[in-house]
């Protein structure tokens, strides 16, 4: 079921007006059931392969808890090992069978293994970190292990992160489920706000924006320099809108029932470097991959080395769990690359400039590092949106092509026009750069606090006017069509 459709739009309300109505003590089980219908909204027999996992690490938190020594391990090793290989069965099988059938064929041995041909069941990676993140928690003796199955169930299922995150640490949401949450006005009317702007990100950016994206990088080949550099900043703007729209339905669909879901995103294309990127975009699993494989890969209190490799380790990592595919493993190469080069420009700055004043620093200083950051996050989007490496070559290639006549009188019919003939018309390409400043213009407000919190400070005819355009802006500029959200396949 997706959140930019009708179906949402009749599910929400019931379930929410539900949730208040029935007894606290029965509430999980309606939450439960909930989940439930939603995930089966997708393809219904694959509740059962979430509930295969979510069988297994229940058992397995409990066993953790119970054994001591040499027995704890095993458990882990048993629970993280069954989880895992349900992913690779239906993620990565195929991708690593085929890679293998080609060095056979290179060293000309006989491999004839057949592929698989299932369908990945949608968020199957996120509810796996998730479960993953229990049974580690408990491991580690940060949290004690749920003994109330259905509790845990909610935990994995809890349908509004359910397919696409963020990704929830057990200390954080498991004892929100035992919480008596009662209406109140003013925070379901703030969960109420943060889906509607999370619904303007989707419906009238990021599938707007997607008829270009798909346009030029489905067919990438014939196109130059000044069509692939704008579909390449449109993709930024199309993933972020789209996955950081998602979070944002996600935690306002949960905080009006109550439940505070971790934030996610933190205006991430304002960063001023690298490392500050991957602490504000999909901060749940940034963090995910910092405390579970990073750290205990002995993070940075190892030598210069071995601090490279983890760093290296984690971004492939990163890249890997994004999909099956050599284009995702050197998006995050790519990215663990510029945190090498960042930290090793910082140490030379640092040996040079150790003596200079401390000056502080303005908005205007910040703004070129900022734009570098922006473009550099950019060129990593080129591998993560091309469907294969060959596509993503030739785009790197031939981007820095065909910029001679640009500010040509031919040169520039050919660039007003070119939104046209790529899937957009002069009205919804006005309409999506006129979407992007306001979004960012919202980001630049909230430095200083959510936009939420300031607009309540406002009149009612201010508060209701920003609403009504707000609203109304969906229903006249979204694109029509129920798009999927880009991360439901991951």
């Amino acid at each position: 079921m997706l959140f930019n459709s009708l179906d949402f739009f009749i599910f929400f309300p019931i379930v929410t007006v539900g949730y208040f109505l029935i007894p606290a003590r029965w509430r999980w089980i309606w939450l439960l059931v909930a989940s439930c219908i939603f995930y089966m909204a997708f393809i219904p027999v694959y509740i059962l392969v979430l509930a295969a996992t979510i069988i297994v690490d229940y058992i397995a938190g409990i066993q953790i808890d119970k054994a001591t020594g040499r027995k704890r391990k095993l458990w882990l090793i048993f629970s993280v090992g069954s989880t895992c290989l349900i992913l690779f069965i239906f993620k990565y099988f195929n991708f690593f069978n085929s890679n293998l059938e080609r060095v056979a064929a290179f060293f000309h041995l006989n491999y004839s293994v057949s592929a698989i041909n299932l369908i990945l069941p949608i968020g199957l990676s996120f509810h796996t970190f998730q479960s993953l993140s229990y049974v580690m928690e408990v491991y580690y003796g940060r949290y004690k292990s749920e003994k109330h199955f259905g509790i845990y169930a909610l935990y994995v299922m809890f349908y509004p992160q359910l397919v696409a995150g963020p990704i929830e640490r057990p200390q954080h949401l498991l004892p929100q489920f035992r919480k008596i949450f009662d209406f109140d006005y003013r925070r379901v009317a703030d969960g109420l706000k943060l889906m509607v702007w999370g619904m303007f990100k989707k419906v009238v950016i990021a599938d707007r924006l997607a008829l270009l994206v798909n346009t030029v990088y489905n067919k990438p080949f014939g196109y130059d320099g000044p069509v692939l550099v704008l579909a390449t900043i449109f993709f930024a703007f199309q993933i972020y809108c789209d996955f950081s729209g998602y979070s944002d339905i996600a935690i306002g669909s949960a905080q009006v029932m109550g439940f505070k879901l971790v934030d996610n995103f933190n205006r991430p294309y304002f960063s001023k470097s690298i490392g500050e990127f991957w602490r504000r975009w999909n901060i749940s699993l940034s963090t995910w991959f910092r405390d579970y494989v990073y750290i205990p890969l002995g993070g940075n209190r190892v030598s210069k080395a071995l601090w490279s490799r983890n760093i290296m380790v984690t971004f492939l990592a990163s890249g890997l769990w994004h999909g099956a595919n050599w284009t995702y493993i050197v998006w995050g190469g790519l990215n663990g690359l510029y945190l090498l080069c960042e930290e090793f420009i910082y140490e030379v700055k640092k040996k040079l400039f150790k003596r200079a004043e401390h000056k502080k620093h303005t908005l205007l200083s910040q703004l070129p590092q900022v734009i570098i950051t922006f473009l550099l996050v950019c060129f990593a989007w080129i591998f993560f949106r091309a469907a294969t490496m060959a596509d993503a070559l030739y785009i790197v290639k031939h981007m820095f092509k065909g910029w001679g006549n640009i500010f040509s009188i031919e040169g520039l019919h050919i660039m007003t026009s070119a939104p046209h003939s790529l899937g957009l018309d002069k009205r919804e390409f006005v309409v999506a750069i006129v979407a992007i400043g306001i979004m960012e213009f919202v980001h630049f407000m909230q430095r200083h606090g959510q936009i939420r919190h300031m607009l309540a400070k406002q009149n009612f005819f201010i508060r209701w006017a920003v609403y009504f355009i707000l609203v109304n802006s969906i229903f006249i500029f979204g694109a029509t069509g129920e798009r999927q959200f880009i991360y439901f396949q991951f």
